[in-house]
């Protein structure tokens, strides 16, 4: 398996790629945005199963190279931050990322991360949502539309943008409103694992899902258990009005 390191610091670079060397994976080392975004364009060489990006980049900022990566190519990214609030996770992961590690972090977490994105890649599990449901359906929550067969999301006739793991995993609760979903089979339809590492991931994707449709109880949180799809009694449905600019 090749991995793409971009990593400014050669001697975390050289002491990591060790580490995975041991572990069967082929290292290619990119030390800014620029050289990584060299390196993910169409070649004759294998192509890389997993893009293990730092954010603290010399050349440019790593959320903005996580974008530009998307916009080239769908290698799996997962981003290696210190910064450990959840709003930057959830701004990585809208930006495209498949999952993020905080430092200092352990090396058996990365591997596991490493393999867990790269199945799911190579399964084609990313593409799919977690249920297809029947062909030409939508589902129709108070003001909320979700379409499977586009995979599309609207509140109040208009359109929401979602990653594919977010239209997954609303998908997934929406098909059964009212139903608790315990965290572990969220985990297991939505990233096709059962690697408990991943909780930390659901609940960032739980938060992005709140923000993006603006209805906080539209998903509720089940203490100890899951989560559950709350429909919304009529006319109590409404978005809440955007944020203003800071």
């Amino acid at each position: 398996m090749r991995l793409l390191l971009v990593e400014d610091d050669d001697h975390v670079a050289a002491a990591l790629s060790a580490v995975l060397a041991k572990h069967g994976l082929s290292v290619v080392h990119a030390r800014n945005g620029e050289e990584a975004l060299k390196a993910l364009l169409p070649a004759h060489a294998e192509p890389f199963a997993v893009v293990l990006l730092d954010l603290g980049l010399p050349d440019q900022d790593g959320f903005e190279v996580c974008g530009r990566i998307r916009k080239i190519c769908a290698t799996p990214v997962i981003m290696v931050t210190a910064r450990s609030d959840v709003r930057s996770r959830i701004h990585g992961l809208n930006l495209g990322a498949d999952d993020y590690v905080v430092k200092p972090y352990d090396t058996g977490e990365l591997l596991a991360r490493i393999h867990a994105v790269s199945r799911r890649n190579a399964s084609g599990g990313a593409e799919q949502p977690a249920d297809e449901g029947v062909p030409g359906e939508a589902l129709y929550l108070g003001a909320v539309t979700v379409e499977l067969p586009t995979r599309q999301v609207s509140v109040d006739g208009a359109a929401v943008p979602l990653t594919r793991k977010e239209f997954d995993l609303l998908a997934l609760l929406a098909q059964r409103p009212g139903v608790v979903f315990r965290r572990e089979q969220i985990i297991s339809e939505v990233w096709r694992t059962s690697w408990e590492g991943t909780g930390r991931t659901l609940e960032v994707h739980i938060a992005s899902l709140r923000a993006k449709l603006r209805m906080p109880a539209l998903i509720e949180t089940v203490r100890g258990v899951g989560y559950r799809l709350v429909v919304p009694a009529a006319g109590a449905g409404r978005r809440l009005p955007a944020s203003p600019a800071s």
